[in-house]
């Protein structure tokens, strides 16, 4: 959620300071099923670009169209969209559509929360009677200060709420500097995670060399230790050499992170795994539980590209708390 926040709010900037208008349009309550879930958002800007979904693509031609009115009049307004007969999900849903213009401050304030790693939370009154419909709005409330995303927001204790916890960005640490550790960078980073690479201090490479990186650090094993980390991140050991890897996982020991990725064949995870309990006999089994080798789903992936998917997607399952199977044959609602 955190990143497609991150695109909203940048591309709000960027349109304030150019003398363009920004809607903010939040999913806050569905009936039915749906393709996407209430806390996701998108922004529509009055001329009439648009960024982020908050469907497959069907309901942000409307979204847009209801929009106007909320430039115009400067109102929130709450619109239904009923996807039984258009979108097959067999749900409604409930989008406040609201003026975005929140103090300067605002800007400064939602980026340093996000550096900082820590949660936030937006709440959201909306009314599905139709004549309140035109009441409501947002509240971002940061770790030392709110902000209503809108100044004439007046709040209203009979108005529904909803309340949304924002958790920090989701972060692959890749710990390599070859062929597959740029494929993996590639397809994380279009995932909406932030992606750190930590190569050797000699190593002749730089973030260039990963497209959609945030950072490069050149961190040899031994100052691995000092790298943060935590719950909201996870690790892919892909150095291609196993005395590098045995030392970067050892510094990884009293951390507490969901998933540690390796490459290779079983066996070597399981070589591994002794080795470092010479080093250490004390090691938690819950340490060792989160070690994934080989790392990713059975897929049949063979190219860097679609092992990149693999682990992709057994990161996802394990961060989710998910068991891999086709939706098919899943039981109940897609998101329960």
């Amino acid at each position: 959620m955190l990143h497609e926040l991150k695109d909203i709010i940048r591309s709000a900037k960027v349109a304030k300071e150019k003398g363009i208008k920004t809607a903010l349009a939040s999913v806050v309550s569905l009936d039915g099923s749906s393709y996407r879930r209430p806390g996701v958002r998108m922004s529509i800007q009055s001329d009439g670009k648009m960024i982020g979904a908050v469907s497959g693509g069907c309901v942000e031609k409307e979204v847009l169209r209801q929009a106007q009115s909320v430039f115009e009049k400067g109102l929130p307004k709450l619109m239904m969209y009923d996807g039984r007969y258009r979108l097959g999900c067999e749900g409604i849903l409930y989008i406040l559509i609201e003026p975005f213009d929140p103090k300067n401050e605002f800007y400064l304030a939602f980026e340093e929360q996000c550096v900082s790693r820590k949660p936030f939370e937006i709440t959201t009154t909306f009314s599905k009677e139709e004549s309140k419909q035109l009441e409501g709005g947002s509240v971002f409330s940061f770790s030392n200060t709110t902000f209503r995303v809108y100044d004439s927001y007046k709040e209203d204790s009979s108005l529904e709420v909803f309340k949304q916890r924002i958790q920090p960005g989701f972060k692959l640490v890749i710990v390599g500097s070859e062929h597959d550790a740029v494929q993996l960078t590639k397809y994380a980073s279009l995932t909406g995670w932030e992606v750190d690479i930590i190569a050797p201090p000699d190593d002749p490479k730089s973030i260039e060399n990963f497209p959609g990186a945030s950072n490069y650090y050149g961190i040899s094993e031994h100052d691995f230790q000092s790298y943060d980390f935590d719950t909201q991140t996870a690790l892919m050991l892909m150095t291609h050499s196993y005395v590098k890897d045995l030392k970067y996982l050892s510094a990884m020991t009293n951390k507490e992170v969901p998933y540690i990725g390796l490459l290779g064949p079983s066996k070597r995870r399981e070589k591994l795994i002794n080795e470092l309990l010479e080093i250490d006999s004390e090691i938690s089994y819950d340490f060792l539980d989160q070690i994934y080798g080989p790392a990713g789903i059975n897929i049949g992936a063979e190219t860097p590209q679609e092992i990149a998917i693999s682990i992709l997607a057994e990161i996802l399952s394990v961060i989710r708390k998910q068991k891999p199977i086709s939706l098919k044959d899943k039981s109940g609602g897609i998101h329960q």
